[in-house]
């Protein structure tokens, strides 16, 4: 999986806009991925049947590159998940639609 070309941050809609090397852009709300984290903390509630409790105005707050992913801050204080690059092409909507 390739580095996007840019990524941008929407704070007003909060959204965040992948552009990828291949032109596809995929747009994912600051909710969409609060509720995905990654992290193992996040991981273990989903495994264990749980989901994560959002605010509806959550919001990311700040992106930190990390070479194979970003790690983004979420207004609720939330930062430890790391989002790589393939994980972020797998919970774009097109690839949830193609999986239905």
């Amino acid at each position: 999986m390739e580095t996007p070309q840019r990524i941008a941050l929407n704070r007003t809609v909060r959204t965040l806009t992948v552009h990828w090397q291949d032109g596809r852009v995929d747009e994912f709300s600051d909710s969409t991925l609060r509720a995905n984290c990654p992290c193992s903390a996040c991981r273990r509630i989903r495994l264990q049947g749980g989901t994560i409790a959002i605010a509806d105005e959550v919001a990311v707050f700040g992106i930190q590159p990390m070479g194979y992913g970003i790690q983004l801050v979420f207004s609720d204080g939330h930062s430890q998940g790391i989002y790589p690059w393939v994980y972020l092409d797998a919970l774009a909507p097109r690839a949830l639609v193609l999986q239905t």
